[in-house]
């Protein structure tokens, strides 16, 4: 090989190595320049993200910013608000209290005033009775003079005449009294005398006083009367209703001068027999609910009787009293029926006169509302009716025929005088009345009340035709020692306020009761 193929090659080594160097140099470059293009627009898109980020941030704190100015506001509003309703109050206060001092400065002025007034009308009555002084002692001295008499004569003669005068008129009202008090012993004693002899028939009292209960057999009447006799002694307990356990067979008598009374008893022994339980928790239990049952049921017959009568608009207790007079007889006559032929006449004979007929059918119809009140009322059944009526919202007029049916109140209407005509009409028909229960039961009524007015009585009941009185007392009230006490002045007070034949028995019953539960 020559030298010059050696530098040729050399050289073109050389050349190829430059080459290769500068192609590097090249790529190299090439690199650095797309690894700053990178990194400016990581750069570029980091300062983007960061100005995004940094108006989000600031947004949301405009955001924040304002909801707490709002907030800031609406309690600003709020206390605002409040401050105004405190101010409009205490500004409504401060005139009410300017007002209340005027007033209070208006009623001192007139205070002040109305006492000068009254000065000056005292001093005005000074003048004024000294000049009647004056005047009284100028006439007396001109009447002395006229008449010659001095003021201790004139008043003497005056005294002596107004005596004279009344002791005309004192024994004009006696012989009028005298006459009158004839004309009533003579009636009394007719009176006493009918009700003598019909006092004597055993039998009408009886079947007026008197219910009888059938029984299944005769081992009933055993467990009737239970242990001791303690299921009749709650029965007659509770009911007040007197039993009679004889040789009747199969039957028991209930005795009673009340028919409301006898009617609860029956009806009470009818279920205690049905049932089979008898003892004194259940004999209990059954009256009470044979008592709520029958209240419903005098409902039911004031409503019918209202019902038949055609009137409306009665107050609810008035009708339950009006079922009541189903059991009251008035000598013996049925005082509901009683009172619907009242009502049935009134109504007839106000049609006749041209009056209202509803209206006298009212008033007949309740004339005799009383009578369904106890004892514990006291006065006429008249009077007690009308009072009655009054509280529970009935006219003026039919108070006043009510009351005035029996001539307790002088009778000042045509209705008042219509209520008694029918009344009579109704009570005289033959065979209506019969005079010996009315006065039996009102003296059964008054021996009761005696015993139910005096201290720590809780229950009496007049049995046996009224020849026995048994009174229960309330064992916190009466200890075993007043008892004794209680019945004797009971029996004093019945002695000194009743006449009655025969003797009357007082029981005075205590008795201490203990219930327990066990669970």
């Amino acid at each position: 090989m020559s030298i010059e193929s050696v530098f040729i090659l050399l050289f073109g080594l050389l050349a190829g190595g430059a080459l290769a160097y500068v192609a590097q140099r090249h790529i190299a470059g090439t690199k650095v320049k797309e690894a700053e293009e990178l990194s400016g627009k990581i750069l570029e898109e980091a300062r983007k993200e960061a100005q995004v980020q940094k108006k989000e941030f600031l947004l949301q704190a405009q955001d924040e910013i304002f909801r707490r100015k709002k907030e800031q506001e609406q309690e600003y509003r709020d206390r605002e608000s409040e401050l105004k309703k405190q101010e409009s109050r205490l500004q409504e206060k401060e005139e009410r209290l300017e007002q209340k001092l005027e007033k209070a400065s208006q009623k001192e002025s007139d205070v002040v005033h109305l006492e000068k007034s009254l000065i000056q009308r005292e001093r005005d009555f000074a003048v004024q009775e000294e000049r009647l002084a004056e005047m009284t002692l100028t006439q007396q001295k001109r009447l002395e003079e006229i008449s010659g008499l001095t003021v201790e004569e004139a008043k003497k003669r005056l005294m002596e005449e107004i005596e004279s005068q009344a002791r005309h008129e004192s024994a004009k009202t006696l012989r009028q009294i005298e006459s009158e008090t004839r004309e009533s012993a003579d009636r009394k004693a007719k009176e006493i005398l009918a009700t003598a002899i019909q006092r004597y028939a055993g039998e009408f009292v009886t079947e007026q006083t008197v219910s009888s209960v059938a029984l299944p057999s005769e081992d009933m009447k055993g467990r009737i009367i239970g242990r001791e006799g303690r299921n009749i002694r709650a029965l007659e307990a509770a009911t007040g209703v007197d039993l009679i356990i004889d040789d009747t067979p199969e039957t028991v008598i209930l005795s009673a001068y009340s028919p409301l009374r006898r009617e609860v008893a029956k009806q009470s022994l009818e279920r205690l027999i049905s049932d089979g339980r008898i003892h004194p928790a259940r004999i209990e239990d059954i009256v009470k609910k044979v008592e709520q049952e029958m209240d419903v049921k005098l409902r039911e017959w004031g409503e019918q009787a209202t019902f038949d009568v055609g009137v409306h608009g009665i107050h609810p207790e008035i009708i339950r009293l009006l079922g009541q007079l189903r059991y009251r007889t008035s000598f013996s006559q049925n005082v509901l029926q009683h009172s619907l032929e009242v009502a049935f006449v009134c109504g007839i004979m106000a049609a006749e006169l041209g009056l209202d007929v509803k209206k006298a059918k009212r008033a007949g119809l309740l004339h005799d509302i009383g009578k369904a009140v106890d004892h514990e009322v006291e006065g006429p059944h008249a009077t007690i009716g009308a009072d009655l009526a009054k509280k529970y919202g009935e006219g003026k007029d039919i108070v006043h025929a009510i009351a005035a049916h029996h001539e307790e109140v002088p009778p000042k209407s045509v209705m008042a005088v219509l209520v008694q005509a029918a009344d009579g009409l109704s009570g005289a028909r033959p065979g209506a009345r019969k005079e010996l229960l009315e006065n039996y039961v009102k003296r059964l009524e008054d021996l009761e009340g005696m015993a139910t007015g005096m201290e720590g009585v809780s229950k009496a009941f007049a049995i046996q035709a009224g020849r026995e009185l048994r009174v229960v007392v309330e064992s916190d009230l009466v200890d075993d020692d007043k008892t004794f006490l209680l019945c004797n002045d009971l029996t004093k007070k019945i002695e000194q306020n009743l006449t009655y034949p025969g003797q009357i028995r007082v029981t005075v019953i205590r008795e201490r009761r203990a219930v327990g539960y066990a669970k």
